[in-house]
């Protein structure tokens, strides 16, 4: 066990932080005023945010727009359509009443004047010159304001800004007649353009933000825990599970007797964690603190995870009864994967779906099979083997059935080597059925493991602590934290 311990020192990653001490407060949390609470929820966002444009490199603002079934869309339409009507009834009377359509110029100039680059100097002095606001308030107590004249010009800006996916809905713009529709029109496309300046900023800025993501991403946790204390505890039980789980992994391959925690390796216990999350029961609400901005992505690579499981369960169940001849048919086994992955597609989610769609599939893998079987010569499959085939693929809908449960945990293992990172251990090779899968188990592991390094690069120095006290003897744990 002391070597154990002592090779437990040296083998931790480079993003992986030493087992050192985190000051971070302890006791009861006070209790929090309104404000208190609002600046955490603003902290909480803006890490969210700030880690999904680093994470997501797809990320993108979209303009808000709430379903119009809803009550929210029911309410914001009945309010639009009253300050249209309104807008269009100070219009229409005699003498117009241009009392909103000035304010409504004045919020055009604001955003016109948000989109404009610091190069864009004619172009300020143009939008200054021709929106000046008090101008534009003589013109209307005199009688002599043209709307139209200044929907043209900012028309014209609008095209000059507009990024080229916006000129189909910029040139509409020329075609209404309508005031009220045509500033409507202007505020709705202003709106997408404004969006459009938002998400190319994002993408600007992404390789500087990357640079900097982890130092403010632990910061801001930092902020959250001192505010929380208690938000490792979720965390702290996620490791505590992990490091019994490498426990008992480390006592089967050795003479111990009895599960031991003292001496493993922090990263076989943080990387054994990780992939407890692939597995993790989306009823519970106990998520570690840690990864909660992932977990949509991470339970994105379990869905798709049990997936490649149940593929591979079929297609060695179905090897099997056919002692490996469809091994043999070639083109077969990536049509018959297909059809797999069709029929199961959506279906593992919830128990009843995936019955469902085990019965379907038993019947398509049969017909598949046979078909394949007599187009090579061969005999039909005796009808005992044909329910016996029949019955093992629908029985793959159980947790608990051997043959999924082998393979869950070779895909597991699989994982596990890939997380490690030594080159022996990523050029593993898949024995069958798994080699079939091998693409997609190799795709789904470099994302799974680009999400745990960038994780463990942020939250690292929370784990250490944590991790200290699970796996150094309690002697130790308080002399290494009394000599700091």
């Amino acid at each position: 066990m002391s070597t154990r311990r002592e090779e437990a020192a040296d083998d931790s990653p480079a993003d992986l932080p030493c087992l050192e001490k985190v000051d971070s407060p302890a006791g009861s949390p006070p209790t929090a005023s309104l404000s208190s609470l609002m600046e955490l929820e603003n902290c909480v966002s803006n890490l969210s945010l700030a880690h999904e444009i680093v994470v997501n490199r797809d990320f993108s603002f979209k303009p808000r727009s709430p379903p119009t079934d809803s009550l929210e869309g029911r309410v914001t339409e009945i309010v639009h359509q009253a300050f249209w009507a309104s807008l269009q009834e100070q219009l229409s009377s005699d003498p117009p009443n241009y009392d909103h359509a000035v304010v409504l110029l004045q919020e055009v100039k604001t955003l016109l004047l948000s989109l404009l680059l610091p190069g864009h100097v004619r172009m300020r002095s143009q939008l200054e010159e021709v929106l000046d606001m008090e101008l534009i308030r003589q013109q209307v107590d005199h009688g002599a304001l043209d709307l139209h004249r200044l929907a043209g010009f900012i028309i014209d800006t609008m095209a000059s800004l507009c990024a080229p996916v916006r000129d189909p809905e910029v040139r509409a713009l020329r075609d209404l007649q309508d005031p009220v529709e045509l500033l409507r029109a202007i505020f709705h496309v202003l709106g997408l353009m404004k969006t459009d300046m938002v998400n190319f900023t994002i993408q600007s800025l992404r390789p500087h933000l990357l640079q900097q993501a982890a130092q403010y991403e632990r910061a801001k946790f930092q902020q959250i825990l001192e505010k929380h204390p208690a938000s490792l505890d979720y965390t702290t039980a996620w490791l505590q599970a992990a490091a019994s789980e490498e426990a008992s992994a480390f006592t089967a391959q050795s003479d111990c007797p009895g599960p031991d925690s003292r001496g493993l390796s922090a990263t076989a216990v943080l990387n054994r964690a990780y992939a407890r999350l692939l597995r993790w029961d989306p009823q519970d609400e106990k998520y570690p603190e840690t990864v909660l901005m992932d977990r949509a992505r991470l339970d994105a690579l379990s869905q798709r995870l049990q997936v490649l499981v149940l593929e591979a369960s079929v297609l060695l169940v179905s090897s099997a009864q056919f002692r490996g001849t469809i091994l043999s048919l070639q083109g077969f086994v990536g049509k018959l994967r297909q059809s797999i992955t069709a029929l199961l597609e959506g279906s593992h989610t919830r128990e009843a779906d995936l019955k469902r769609a085990l019965l379907g599939l038993g019947e398509t893998v049969l017909k598949q099979v046979t078909e394949a079987v007599r187009n090579q010569g061969g005999g039909a499959l005796p009808q005992e083997s044909q329910d016996l085939l029949r019955g093992q693929i629908s029985d793959l809908w159980k947790q608990n059935n051997p043959v999924r449960v082998l393979i869950g945990e070779r895909v597991r293992d699989s994982l596990l080597a890939m997380l490690q990172g030594s080159p022996a251990k990523r050029s593993l090779e898949l024995a069958f059925p798994l080699g079939l899968v091998s693409a997609e188990l190799a795709e789904l592991g470099t994302t799974f493991g680009q999400i745990v390094h960038f994780n463990r690069t942020v939250f690292g120095p929370f784990y250490a602590p944590i991790l200290r006290k699970l796996l150094l003897p309690t002697g130790e744990a308080e002399t290494g934290e009394d000599s700091r």
